[in-house]
C-alpha cells in the first residue's frame, strides 16, 4: 500500500526537530524500521513525519557509573561498541548483533526500538534486566524514566504525543558481573517466539527480564524463583506459537540466558 498523504521534514537540529513534533499528530522517524512499515499499511497516519537521522545522538559515552547510550545508535554500532566488551553489559552488543538482518541492523536504531515497544522485540528485556532508564525530550522540558515505567502495551508508552527519546542511560553493574540474552526466533520473521535476558551480580543476585510471550516486555520480580515467576504471566498464544508452548520456551531461555550470566560473572568460557 501507499502512505497517506503528509509532510516530511528532516530536521537538522534538536530544537528544529522538537519544533517541528509539537505539531499536532507529528511523528518522529529514526532509522524507518517500524515506521515506514505501518505507515504503508496505512495503521498510523500522521501529518507530519519529522526525520530525525541526521541529529547528533550517536554514540555510547561512560561517565560517573553509567552508559549513555544515544537514542540513534543503530545496532551494528551497539554490537561493536568497546564500552559493552565486558561480561557485565555482554547482553547489550550480543543482542544487538542477533537482531534482524545486516541492513535492519545497520539503519534500526534502539531509541526507534524502544519507542516502538514490539512485544516480541528483543532489546527491551535486555534494557529491563540491566535497570536501564530513558530520556524524554519536549521542546518544553526534559524528564527520566525507568524503562519498566515506559513500558505500558503492546506498542504503547508513557511517551508524550510532543516528545523525542534521546538516550537511553544504563547502569554499570558492580565488578564481577556478568549477562546474557538468548532467545528463540520464529524462523521466518525473526522475532523472538521467547527471549530473556539476565544479569547475575558477584554476590549472585539475579535479574531477568522477557520478551516474545506477552502483550508487553517484562522484568521478573528480584528474588523470585523465575519459573514462579513465570506461570503468574499470562502468556498469549498465535498461530506461531500455543500460549503453553511460549511458557516452555520462556522457562528454556530464561534458564539459558542465566548460566551464560553466571558464567559469565564468574569469568568461565562458555
Amino acid at each position: 500500500m501507499i502512505p497517506a498523504p503528509l509532510r516530511y521534514v528532516r530536521a537538522s537540529s534538536l530544537d528544529e526537530a522538537l519544533e517541528a513534533l509539537a505539531e499536532p499528530d507529528a511523528r518522529a522517524l529514526a532509522g524507518g524500521q517500524s515506521l515506514v512499515s505501518i505507515l504503508k499499511l496505512r495503521v498510523v497516519r500522521p501529518s507530519v513525519v519529522v526525520d530525525i537521522g541526521r541529529l547528533d545522538l550517536r554514540g555510547v559515552e561512560s561517565g560517573d557509573g553509567e552508559l549513555r547510550i544515544g537514542a540513534l545508535t543503530t545496532w551494528a554500532e551497539l554490537a561493536s561498541a568497546p564500552e559493552l566488551a565486558g561480561p557485565a553489559l555482554a547482553a547489550v552488543a550480543e543482542c544487538a548483533a542477533s537482531i534482524g538482518d545486516l541492513q535492519v541492523r545497520n539503519r534500526g536504531t534502539i531509541g526507534g526500538s524502544l519507542a516502538h515497544v514490539d512485544p516480541a522485540s528483543d532489546m527491551p528485556a535486555v534494557m529491563l534486566a540491566l535497570g536501564a532508564r530513558v530520556v524524554l525530550r519536549s521542546a518544553a522540558a526534559q524528564r527520566e524514566l525507568e524503562v519498566g515505567d515506559f513500558f505500558v502495551g503492546p506498542f504503547t508508552t508513557t511517551l508524550g504525543e510532543h516528545e523525542l527519546v534521546t538516550e537511553v542511560v544504563l547502569p554499570v553493574p558492580a565488578p564481577g558481573s556478568g549477562s546474557a540474552y538468548r532467545s528463540v526466533e520464529h524462523p521466518a520473521s525473526g522475532f523472538a517466539l521467547a527471549g530473556a535476558a539476565a544479569l547475575v551480580g558477584p554476590d549472585g543476585a539475579r535479574a531477568v527480564g522477557v520478551t516474545g510471550i506477552a502483550s508487553v516486555p517484562r522484568r521478573l520480580p528480584d528474588g523470585v524463583d523465575p519459573e514462579s515467576a513465570l506461570e503468574g504471566i499470562d502468556v498469549y498464544g498465535d498461530r506461531f506459537a500455543p500460549a503453553e508452548y511460549r511458557r516452555e520456551l520462556a522457562r528454556v531461555v530464561v534458564e539459558r540466558a542465566l548460566a551464560s550470566a553466571a558464567s559469565r560473572a564468574q569469568g568461565e568460557r562458555e
